[in-house]
């Protein structure tokens, strides 16, 4: 990545130039076992409905597991790119390591690294309804270090674990049973995205990562000390910095809890800014349900005075679309969850 080419250019210099606001708004809930629950439902509840994103601090993984992963991390980036791409994703496996040179919309700077929680995850063939053939993504490692792969491991699950508890702290604050979506995470989608942003040249002409939504039930991020992250809020649609805090997860609702909520919990926008000077590492985490499941509003948020919002989808065939779109120029735009809605 270290030339830019001019078609990538001429993609990017016409992006919206949005004013950023220079403050910390972004709420910290401390979530400490000794904390009463019924305080931190609530206070992950109003930052659900202003922001749609939070960080949490005293969340219970160890500091330790998070600097082993930047480790591994900036020495599988930091090899060969020969070596990197012996284990390259491609449009029938989505694991694995990606540079954006192989596929149709080149738009992001940075390098990822994917990998699934849970391994051989079967997902729908192609976005088609009538296909009913599935496919197994399987994860790609490299060869060069078993540290790499038990790392990675090590981290998704501790990250899964926390997952499952902020999922139901938010489910709790809509009234609803903690536990009410356990059964859609098995045989799961999730999966661990490694980030790497090298130093950009042009920081006016590119973007870490364009400004987007989270199709995930919630994303789990951990990034480095170096920022870029910033989130559109919804009261001006300012970009508003998320600035590093020690050993903190940014937590961000996702498009199927909007879903799930009927709305009052939105999916927001956010983007990555390049450095010039610094490289930049992140890992989110994407809470992905099964291929089978259906995403639709939660009866127990549907009546008269507030109707269904959307149309229900199945997870899987979300997923497809939107995998395929990376690699081949298609007919039909990229899906989101615009697509299924039914009121305003």
């Amino acid at each position: 990545m270290g030339n830019i080419d001019p078609a990538f250019v001429q993609s990017t210099e016409h992006r919206p130039k949005s004013k950023v606001v220079e403050v910390n708004e972004i709420p910290v809930i401390d979530l400490s076992e000794s904390r009463d629950e019924s305080l931190v439902v609530s206070e992950i509840g109003k930052a659900c409905e202003k922001w749609g994103f939070f960080q949490v601090i005293n969340h219970g993984i160890p500091s330790e597991l998070g600097k082993e992963v930047e480790i591994e991390a900036k020495k599988f980036f930091g090899r060969d790119l020969e070596e990197k791409r012996k284990v390259r994703r491609d449009e029938f496996n989505a694991m694995g390591y990606h540079d954006g040179e192989h596929t149709k919309n080149v738009r992001d700077w940075k390098e990822v690294f994917d990998y699934l929680v849970e391994d051989n995850a079967q997902v729908p063939s192609s976005y088609e309804p009538h296909d009913k053939d599935l496919r197994t993504l399987t994860n790609q490692w490299p060869q060069h270090s078993v540290d790499f792969r038990e790392t990675m491991e090590e981290y998704s699950r501790e990250v899964e674990k926390l997952a499952h508890r902020l999922l139901g702290l938010i489910l709790s604050s809509l009234g609803l049973a903690a536990d009410k979506f356990h059964g859609c995470f098995k045989n799961q989608l999730s999966m661990v995205r490694l980030n790497y942003y090298p130093p950009c040249p042009f920081p006016d002409l590119a973007l870490g990562v364009g400004r987007h939504k989270d199709s995930s039930a919630l994303t789990v991020l951990a990034q480095d000390d170096v920022g870029g992250l910033q989130v559109k809020r919804k009261s001006d649609g300012e970009w508003i910095p998320v600035k590093p805090c020690p050993d903190a997860f940014i937590i961000n609702v996702g498009d199927i809890v909007q879903v799930w909520s009927n709305d009052k919990y939105e999916s927001v926008e956010h983007r990555v800014v390049v450095n010039t000077t610094k490289e930049r590492f992140s890992v989110p985490f994407f809470f992905f349900p099964a291929h089978h499941v259906t995403v639709k509003p939660c009866e127990e948020l549907v009546n008269e005075q507030n109707p269904a919002r959307f149309r229900e989808y199945n997870y899987g065939k979300f997923f497809a679309n939107r995998n395929r779109s990376d690699f081949k120029k298609r007919d039909v735009e990229n899906i989101q969850i615009q697509h299924f809605r039914i009121l305003d």
